[in-house]
């Protein structure tokens, strides 16, 4: 497996990243368990959660795996913080105040002494930036994180984070995580742009496009009753619309002319674009991490590029 380096560091990770939004709802904890030693033992050293997944079972449950597991050395652990913990005004955002009791109460919930990437998961645009970067240098200092980047972020908000990183001497963002998949490519054309000059590297969630990529819908109006769609509506269910699904249909075809499962081919596009570093696939059964695996030793051709174009360019 060759594995990269993660943005502008010298740390490096396998090229997919398990996704534990799953875990604990609808993944229960023993299941979640065996995939994360089944990926461990595939050589898959990155994981990403956050500190709003299932309330904190998420990282609870991650926690607890890489402690049966014993080799916490060897893994890079990604979190992420911003989204209310509590009913208060202060009790969200990217505040000093805030960020260090997050971090702290993620700190616990891993039952670890350091988060290797600290994620800000939303921008904030009530707090001032350089708060947001004084707060993150002081827990990178002060041990607690290894190192920080951001989460959909827009790219002038991540550039002007970098300008005053280095104007003040505070931590510099690694990473961006964007949602980009073959139906979304929006990230081309500022994003990308910004992390090949700037070092940093892309960590996309939503790589088979709410699994419209994977073929799992006929229509918009009939979700699948154990898709994420369905299960949390919002967003999810928003990005389930007629011109994907076709396009979806097609690649699934595609995938088949290939050789390889359809969610294999989304997994593989995204992994092999300009700036990516890992994908983050949202593994939900240990089925799904095995049907994954054999991804991270593929190659996308030219041919392959051109074809996946084709169907959006």
């Amino acid at each position: 497996m060759e594995y990269r380096q993660l943005g502008r560091s010298g740390t490096r990770v396998a090229p997919l990243c398990i996704g534990t939004m799953n875990f604990g709802n609808p993944t229960p904890e023993d299941e979640a368990i065996r995939i994360v030693h089944r990926a461990l033992e595939a050589g898959l050293n990155f994981f990403d959660t956050a500190d709003m997944y299932n309330a904190g079972e998420s990282e609870r449950i991650l926690g607890k795996a890489l402690a049966l597991h014993g080799h916490r050395d060897d893994v890079v652990v990604a979190t992420k913080a911003f989204y209310p913990s509590g009913p208060g005004p202060n009790d969200h955002g990217l505040s000093r105040r805030y960020l260090i009791r997050a971090c702290e109460a993620s700190l616990r919930r891993l039952g670890t002494e350091w988060i290797d990437l600290y994620q800000m998961h939303r921008p904030d645009p009530t707090t001032p930036i350089d708060e947001t970067l004084e707060a993150l240098t002081h827990l990178v200092a002060s041990g607690k994180v290894r190192y920080v980047g951001t989460t959909t972020h827009p790219a002038w908000a991540v550039v002007e984070a970098l300008l005053i990183a280095e104007r003040h001497g505070y931590a510099r963002y690694i990473t961006e995580q964007p949602p980009y998949n073959l139906l979304d490519r929006r990230v081309e054309n500022e994003m990308a742009p910004v992390a090949l000059k700037y070092g940093l590297g892309l960590l996309p969630w939503a790589p088979m496009a709410q699994g419209v990529l994977a073929g799992r819908y006929g229509t918009a109006a009939a979700l699948p009753p154990d898709s994420r769609a369905r299960e949390r509506g919002g967003v999810y269910a928003e990005r389930v619309e007629s011109r994907g699904i076709a396009a979806g249909q097609r690649f699934v075809a595609l995938a088949a002319e290939r050789g390889v499962t359809p969610a294999q081919y989304a997994l593989l596009w995204v992994k092999d674009q300009p700036a990516v570093t890992a994908p983050i696939f949202g593994v939900r059964t240990l089925a799904q991490l095995e049907e994954a695996l054999p991804v991270a030793d593929m190659a996308l051709t030219g041919a392959d590029r051109a074809a996946c174009d084709e169907i959006n360019p």
